[in-house]
């Protein structure tokens, strides 16, 4: 059985502190309940390639965000 995604071992690092400060006017990417709330917004965002602003993130890092997604956000 895959080991499920949470928050702070999976999730936070994918998001560098220059990612938290560049996005700090929407939402708090260090923050669990901000990430969980924006959650589906975020996905569209790493998903399309315009977040993070200095070049999309590679598939697997989206997958991994998709699935913490799928999973209902679990911290």
């Amino acid at each position: 059985m895959a080991q499920q995604v949470g928050f702070e071992s999976d999730i936070r690092p994918l998001f560098r502190e220059k990612d938290v400060q560049s996005m700090s006017a929407k939402f708090d990417l260090s923050s669990y309940d901000d990430v969980k709330a924006s959650a589906q917004p975020i996905l569209a965002a790493v998903a399309s390639g315009s977040m993070p602003c200095d070049g999309a993130w590679p598939a697997e890092r989206v997958a991994l965000f998709r699935d913490w997604v799928d999973a209902g956000c679990p911290a």
